[in-house]
């Protein structure tokens, strides 16, 4: 699967469930549900990849700001949250992650979903359950390991996370972020 079909199928599920009134994760499940197994384990690689790319100091002080703080696992889900977003905020958060202070949820002009529309835990299981819905109950951990075993595929190497600065450093922060610091943080006290 390829990044424009990988879009396709994040975009599918996006507009199906704006369409339904139900949970992007429930209406990515569905989405994948639909296609062979194998498709499900191409959607994951291509997860990885896009999750792992955003892996990255300045991603995680923008989600520190947005959460009001912003633990390992938190950030996990933030990136999943980013893929949710589809294509076009995906790139726009990855390109630079202020202009998030532009998304309607973040801005808070939205009124569905909050905080938790943008650290998405459950993406990060969505193709687990489509693969086992597909195959009626196989471990989709196993799966992907005898897939990259039989494939001699290594999982990616981890990603230069850029420069490591200081969360709680409010200064920097407005420097980096001027746009989600004037969201999120007390402008007196920089």
């Amino acid at each position: 699967m390829d990044l424009t079909e990988f879009w396709h199928v994040v975009e599918t599920a996006r507009s199906t469930a704006a369409a339904a009134g139900e949970p992007f994760d429930a209406a990515l499940v569905d989405t994948l549900a639909a296609r062979p197994a194998s498709d499900v384990l191409d959607f994951e690689d291509r997860f990885e990849e896009m999750t792992a790319a955003v892996y990255r100091w300045d991603v995680w002080a923008a989600a520190y700001l947005i959460g009001g703080g912003c633990s390992d696992d938190s950030f996990m889900d933030f990136r999943a949250g980013l893929v949710a977003l589809g294509r076009e905020w995906y790139e726009k958060a990855a390109a630079g992650p202020d202009a998030l202070a532009e998304h309607p949820v973040v801005a808070g002009e939205a009124t569905v979903g909050g905080v938790d529309y943008i650290f998405f835990e459950g993406v990060n299981y969505a193709p687990r359950a489509a693969y086992e819905r597909v195959t009626g109950g196989e471990d989709f951990y196993e799966a992907c390991t005898r897939r990259r075993a039989a494939g001699g595929e290594q999982r990616p190497a981890p990603v230069d996370m850029g420069e490591e600065f200081d969360f709680d450093d409010e200064a920097e922060m407005h420097r980096r972020f001027p746009r989600l610091s004037a969201l999120f943080l007390d402008d007196d006290e920089a």
